[in-house]
């Protein structure tokens, strides 16, 4: 737990709390996986009960694990694997329901094509999950080096599920474009892809300046909401949210270009560009700055890999925009 930024004050509970979430790992991963499927074929309200089941039991056992039962992080990660084992058994229940298309062990064909379209279309995904856990190691590696210990890491931690979870509006939406996206480039109405990146990113761009407004006002309220008695975690993690919410908007345009190019197949630009925010960018922000400037270059260096990312997802969006104009024009012409 050193290697993964943790302070001698929250060791025990880290280990506490992977002891055992990691036997919950298996269900999921399957959980996430199963989820896809149903939103890939059209029934994202089935992936949604099976999933939004599991979250809510598990917000009625973290209080009687943690406190009733007296088992602190460890039951908190107790009650999360038990909530997402209902999930996975809800979510394996429903490929058998309905239209869905069912697990079968005997239609179970793997080939070198197969495998080979399924990590080239999962790669910017696995980019973007792997480099964000190496950045949060990182961000806890500097909070405790840099930032003077346990209170740097919790105000950064904070700070982290706050934006994440604003960031989980926008990537939720985008979960619900990439279906469209594809269904439509796969038929060749290209022009219904361009109108649907548009309206992603318009939905985006408001509810992302609504976000950021919000969060920029009440940064120290919603900082207190974790940890209200420290005065310093606020005023350090206020700070950094802050400067999060001024680069925050930058992110309708990122994820809406990153998606766009995963879904119709450009797998090695989404890659690049899945890399960029925290790992092209993030990663030598972190490694450097908070040397220079101590808790400022922490706090600094989530934004500044923002707009890094955004201008190189800029041209990068615009280009797929223009190619899907031309093929659309190209499918006109030969219609003509």
């Amino acid at each position: 737990v050193d290697l993964l930024g943790a302070t001698a004050t929250s060791a025990g509970y880290t280990k506490d709390y992977a002891r055992y979430i990691l036997i919950g790992c298996p269900f999921m991963v399957s959980a996430l996986v199963l989820n896809n499927q149903f939103r890939f074929q059209g029934n994202a309200i089935f992936g949604m009960v099976g999933i939004f089941s599991g979250a809510v039991v598990n917000i009625i056992l973290d209080p009687i694990f943690i406190f009733v039962l007296d088992m602190d992080t460890g039951g908190a990660a107790l009650a999360t694997i038990l909530s997402q084992f209902l999930s996975f058994c809800l979510l394996v229940g429903g490929t058998f329901h309905g239209d869905n298309l069912p697990l079968s062990l005997r239609a179970f064909r793997p080939t070198v094509e197969r495998y080979s379209k399924i990590i080239s279309g999962g790669l910017p995904s696995f980019w973007r999950q792997a480099l964000a856990s190496v950045a949060t190691i990182l961000l806890n590696v500097a909070g405790r080096e840099f930032g003077g210990g346990d209170v740097a890491v919790a105000a950064m931690s904070i700070v982290s599920r706050i934006t994440m979870f604003a960031g989980s509006a926008l990537v939720g939406f985008g979960q619900g474009y990439q279906p469209v996206c594809g269904f439509n480039y796969g038929a060749k109405l290209y022009g219904r892809v361009r109108e649907a990146f548009f309206f992603f990113f318009k939905v985006a761009a408001v509810g992302a300046l609504i976000l950021a407004a919000l969060g920029f006002l009440f940064s120290p309220q919603l900082v207190a909401i974790f940890r209200r008695d420290d005065s310093e975690v606020i005023r350090i993690g206020a700070t950094a949210l802050r400067m999060q919410c001024v680069t925050f908007p930058l992110m309708a345009w990122f994820f809406p270009t990153s998606m766009t190019l995963q879904t119709t197949g450009l797998s090695l630009k989404a890659s690049a560009l899945a890399m960029c925010r925290q790992g092209l960018f993030f990663l030598p922000f972190i490694l450097t700055l908070p040397r220079l400037w101590g808790i400022p270059g922490i706090q600094l260096s989530q934004p500044a890999a923002d707009l890094c990312s955004f201008l190189v997802a800029l041209p990068m969006g615009l280009g797929v925009l223009r190619d899907l104009r031309l093929a659309q024009e190209g499918l006109e012409a030969q219609k003509e």
